[in-house]
């Protein structure tokens, strides 16, 4: 049995609800009946007071239907379960943020946003996870059309976490934003996401390619989301798979899922002082011996913390929540960009093992909520 699953086993769970006060016999009749009346009947004139007497203010929702489940795939609501409360465990460690992991046994658009609505009563916020593309996208869009705060942490807590790395890592090796060359492998949750906050800030130079090869416009049998993509990259509408993708990049962003995707032989391709993200989890699609079969000169960065300059969603999603729920504020391209510059603002002097904060820095989520907190 490996440390992770022993320690699993051991605590039965990582997260658990505990009392604000202390039951006695002189509060009972105030926390319970007959005292609880009184809140229900202020909340019954304006559901906006359920803000002030309840919990609610303080509570997100972690929303998945398992179908992209991290080591397993699409799976059973059950097996995504450890790691939603690891996500719970984490918003409320960092944060201080009340997180329930809600693992639906449903895997249909329609029933997943009915359930939020459903549940929206109990919720100040709504954290969407590990779900499928496109399916997700459509989930979102439907989601933002209605009175909710809803967060993407796949989409747009990654694409906020690549930015702020990509600030520094580019002016580290003396390398302009708008001139650089980026390559961006997968077209799923994470890649859509980069690729929106990439093209929002005005990026044109960028190479994406998925399982399929290179994306470019009037590929066959692409959904809207990647015809999205098509639109806005890859002006040259080049054809072909990986190595014409990466050829004479200065960036590879790497959220395919696929280990050991990349080679030397690859990195040779690149230009030179490449800038590697390989921040699929749980195998990064290329590791630092490979790449310096290569080059010496370069900036690694992977999504597990176990190697320098960790890219990972978890970076972004405690600060954005506790900021979202202050503010009760919506999510844009606007504010992930803001956010994106102000996590990349942490780090006065980057080296190439010290681009973005560590998640235990505790400057993070102060200042995420800062900027969510400006008008």
């Amino acid at each position: 049995m490996t440390k992770a699953l022993k320690l699993h086993r051991e605590l039965r769970g990582k997260i658990e609800i505990k009392p604000k006060i202390n039951v006695s016999k002189e509060n009972f009749p105030l926390i319970y009946t007959p005292g609880i009346a009184e809140p229900a009947r202020e909340i019954s004139k304006n559901p906006e007071k359920s803000f002030e007497y309840t919990g609610r203010g303080n509570n997100v929702a972690i929303i998945t239907d398992g179908s992209r489940t991290i080591g397993v795939g699409d799976s059973i609501p059950e097996a995504s379960l450890p790691i939603m409360e690891g996500k719970a465990l984490l918003l409320k460690f960092l944060a201080g943020v009340d997180a329930y992991p809600l693992c639906l046994k449903t895997k249909k658009v329609q029933e997943i946003i009915k359930t939020i609505e459903i549940l929206s009563p109990n919720f100040s916020a709504f954290n969407i996870e590990d779900i499928q593309s496109p399916k997700c996208f459509a989930i979102m869009e439907e989601l933002e059309k209605r009175d909710l705060i809803v967060f993407h942490d796949d989409q747009q807590g990654i694409a906020i976490a690549v930015l702020a790395a990509l600030f520094n890592a580019l002016n580290l090796v003396g390398k302009k934003l708008e001139k650089a060359r980026i390559c961006l492998g997968g077209s799923g949750a994470g890649g859509y996401g980069i690729f929106k906050i990439l093209n929002y800030i005005g990026l044109k130079n960028i190479i994406v390619f998925d399982i399929k090869g290179i994306i470019f416009r009037s590929r066959k049998e692409d959904n809207k989301y990647q015809k999205e993509i098509a639109k806005f990259t890859n002006k040259e509408n080049l054809k072909g798979g990986l190595k014409e993708a990466i050829k004479g990049s200065d960036v590879f962003i790497g959220v395919t899922g696929k280990a050991g995707l990349l080679n030397s032989s690859n990195i040779k391709q690149m230009r030179e002082n490449p800038i590697i993200f390989a921040i699929s989890n749980p195998k990064p699609e290329i590791l630092p011996r490979e790449i310096e079969k290569a080059t010496k000169d370069y900036i690694y960065a992977a999504g597990r913390p176990d190697y320098p300059n960790q890219i990972n969603n978890v970076l972004v999603f405690p600060g954005v929540f506790k900021g979202l729920l202050k503010t009760r504020k919506r999510m844009n391209l606007e504010l992930e960009f803001k956010i994106a510059k102000a996590i990349a603002s942490l780090i006065k002097n980057p080296t190439p093992s010290y681009i973005v904060p560590s998640t235990f820095d505790k400057r993070l989520v102060k200042t995420i909520v800062a900027c969510i907190k400006e008008k």
